[in-house]
């Protein structure tokens, strides 16, 4: 049986505090006002004055990693304390708990992801169907016409009057002979198959579905002003493209086959029904969100760091803290990426990649086997990461 309990806290005492290991509990807010703020600079947020109903603490305790900002009382609080191994009981009781989280997640996330392409990027996020052309011909540029051939449709389709609609018919009908791109409508297929470097959607693309990786691994990526930044690589498990499901509004990112993938899909009538029916799958997608919601605030930090090596390290770093490795001496780790992986999700321009990339191939922390990233001693990384982090906090 579901037993919560209460917790009250004074006025100016901390709830929680930013950077304390891994919470298993969160709090949801019965009576009283809190401040929610980051001790440490985070790019793009500011604080939240938090009320009744609303909740504290959430990400840290579903993504098992430390707390992310600091939460004081404005007022005297009375909260209810939730554990983690309570979740999905929660969920079964109170379904409209669950979905705001939820909600809220996903309304995070959008800005977020809007922050972290502006920082990352230097420029304005461009939120237009527009934007679907630009997108195309980057690919298409950069040798990818099987990613340009889906833009190009999807431009066409919701712009039929755009100003670049005869340019995208040329390059869409030039394209097609030789490229393999899949799934350009929706359908009601639950399993889908993408060829690596094919678009499962695009950013400004409406659509509803939501995905589920049962073999391979996804890309999530924006493109602005003609550079990408990979925003996450998702792989066995993952779930994504859940935004455009919870807010009804246009994709915020594209996803890109990252390696040939087999997908599950999820539409509006099967999320509802997995709500009513499935609360371990809703605890799961919690925990998803709270994962990525974590790293983007981690990642938010590494937009602040100058030099294009110290970039780098910190997210070789960021990559083993989400999966949570063990962490001692000479333990090793070998990732899945590419040293132009890492640049890309640093933001890197491709004009600028060459000599980063080769620092990091040179540098004593990684080896580069068949391609891919080793990390011979795990704790010398993250050690290294955390130095240049707190060097470019001096500056």
């Amino acid at each position: 049986m579901l037993q919560l309990s209460f917790v009250n806290f004074r006025k100016d005492s901390y709830m929680v505090v930013e950077g304390k290991s891994e919470s298993d509990r969160f709090y949801i807010i019965q009576s009283g006002r809190v401040r929610c703020h980051h001790e440490n600079e985070v790019p793009g947020a500011t604080p939240d004055m938090l009320g009744p109903g609303d909740f504290v603490g959430v990400i840290p305790c579903m993504s098992g990693h430390s707390q992310i900002e600091s939460v004081v009382a404005l007022t005297d609080v009375v909260a209810i304390s939730v554990r983690r191994d309570q979740y999905p009981e929660l969920i079964m009781r109170n379904t409209p708990v669950a979905m705001k989280i939820i909600r809220t997640f996903a309304n995070k996330m959008r800005t977020l992801n809007d922050n972290l392409t502006q920082l990352t990027l230097k420029n304005k996020v461009i939120d237009s169907p527009e934007q679907l052309f630009a997108i195309a011909a980057y690919y298409e540029k950069v040798g990818q016409p099987n990613i340009a051939i889906y833009g190009y449709y999807q431009y066409l389709k919701a712009c039929p009057r755009g100003e670049n609609v005869e340019k995208a018919k040329q390059r869409f009908l030039a394209l097609k002979p030789r490229t393999h791109a899949v799934y350009f409508e929706s359908n009601n297929d639950l399993l889908r198959v993408y060829p690596k470097d094919t678009m499962v959607f695009s950013e400004c693309q409406s659509g509803q579905d939501m995905f589920i990786i049962q073999e391979g691994s996804v890309r999530i990526t924006k493109v602005s002003d003609g550079n990408e930044v990979t925003l996450a690589l998702l792989k066995k498990g993952d779930m994504f493209g859940e935004m455009a499901l919870l807010e009804n509004k246009p994709r915020s990112a594209s996803a890109i086959a990252h390696e040939d993938c087999r997908l599950m899909t999820v539409n509006r009538q099967n999320f509802d029904q997995m709500v009513a029916t499935q609360p371990q799958l809703i605890a799961r997608l919690t925990t998803m969100l709270a994962d990525r919601l974590w790293s983007m605030y981690r990642q938010l930090s590494n937009t602040q760091l100058h030099d294009p090596l110290a970039k780098m390290i910190d997210m070789l770093a960021l990559q083993v803290e989400k999966i949570k490795i063990t962490i001692a001496p000479n333990v090793s780790y070998q990732t899945d990426l590419t040293a132009y992986d890492v640049a890309n999700m640093c933001g890197i321009p491709q004009d600028e990649q060459a000599s980063p990339m080769y620092k990091l191939s040179t540098d004593s922390h990684v080896r580069i086997v068949d391609g891919k990233i080793l990390i011979p001693d795990v704790l010398e990384l993250l050690k290294q990461a955390a130095f240049y982090r707190k060097q470019n906090s001096y500056r």
